[in-house]
């Protein structure tokens, strides 16, 4: 049976405001050589934070099927 797990996909257009940082709750995203925002993908838990606060709406929750 395969299980479903969400987690947050961050665009390249990302502008590396630091936004998402503050507000995940689980400390997952990081500022990648103050480029851009990735994302721990097998620990994000989907929660979407991080899609309410991006001011350049860069950020979305995905569905990636697992066993």
């Amino acid at each position: 049976m395969a299980i479903t797990k969400k987690y947050a996909a961050i665009g390249k257009q990302c502008v590396a405001c630091g936004s998402c940082v503050k507000v995940c709750p689980l400390s997952l995203i990081t500022i990648y050589k103050g480029m851009n925002a990735v994302v721990n993908e097998e620990k994000c838990v989907g929660c979407g934070k991080c899609v309410e606060i991006c001011p350049a709406s860069v950020i979305s929750i995905v569905s990636r099927e697992g066993v």
